[in-house]
Formats: structure tokens, sequence, C-alpha cells
């Protein structure tokens, strides 16, 4: 019997595949718990719908992944915080306080759990930060983080 996979089936295939499997495997497992239904022309074409659809989102998605990319590379982050002499901050720079800033700069709100920072940053200086946008697009943003200048009252 000829089938259309609704969900990935491990052993079988992946949602969207039309297999062949035995009559019994279909009508006692597969179709009665949601995972397949009868490969008619009619669900097939249904599918194949489903799927261009998909397709054409995912383009679009890239699209505006890829500009979304080259406005953030155009970009630099200044942070000012207080620093000891030697340089390191009292407190740090964290991927939510880039992400803040960049959804600032750009006018539209990046997740924090998008831009990729191994460790909090510590220290006054220059760092590229990698942001995860849709896909395998990734853009890397400047960030620079000066020592603020501490006003001395006398």
């Amino acid at each position: 019997m000829q089938v259309l996979l609704l969900k990935d089936v491990s052993g079988v295939g992946k949602a969207g595949d039309v297999k062949n499997v035995s009559d019994g495997f279909a009508r006692n497992y597969l179709i009665p718990k949601g995972l397949a239904k009868i490969a008619t022309k009619g669900v097939l074409a249904e599918a194949k719908q489903r799927m261009e659809a998909q397709k054409r989102r995912m383009e679009k998605e890239l699209a505006t992944a890829e500009e979304l990319a080259e406005k953030i590379r155009a970009i630099k982050l200044e942070f000012e915080a207080k620093a000891g002499e030697t340089g390191t901050l009292y407190g740090s720079i964290t991927n939510a306080d880039i992400a803040e800033k960049l959804s600032e700069a750009l006018g539209q709100e990046i997740d924090k759990r998008k831009v990729v920072l191994k460790r909090p940053i510590h220290e006054v200086g220059d760092y590229t930060v990698p942001v995860k946008l849709a896909g395998n697009i990734t853009a890397e943003v400047a960030v620079i983080v000066t020592a603020a200048e501490e006003s001395k009252e006398s």
C-alpha cells in the first residue's frame, strides 16, 4: 500500500515522503496513529502544494535574514562600563545586553539566544560577536567596550 507520511517515522521515512508499506502496517499502525494517509491523487496534490508553499516561505525567510545580516554587519555597538585600572570590567557585557542594544539600533527585536557569546565580556576592548539568524545565516557585529570616565568632584 502506498502512503503519504504526515510525520517522521523511524525506519520508514520523513514527513512528506510517499512510501510503499505493508497493508497491515498502514491500516493498524500508521493511519490510526495519524502518522500517514493513503496516497490518493488528491492527497498527493495537497501535499505537493503544502511543500511548495513551505519552500516559498523558507526562501522568503532566508532573504529577509540575509537583509538583516547585512544591516547587522554595518553596525558597531559601543558599551561604556566601569572598569579597573587593568581594563577589567566591574560587571560584564552579556548576550542580553548585546541583543538589547542591537534591537535598538535595528529597530526590530533580536532574541538574546541568537547572540552567540561563549562567555560574557569582562575586559575593555574590541570584539566580534556572531548573531545566528534563520537557517545557516550568521552575521558578525562589532562590539567596542570602553572604560567609563568617572567624574571626580573635589
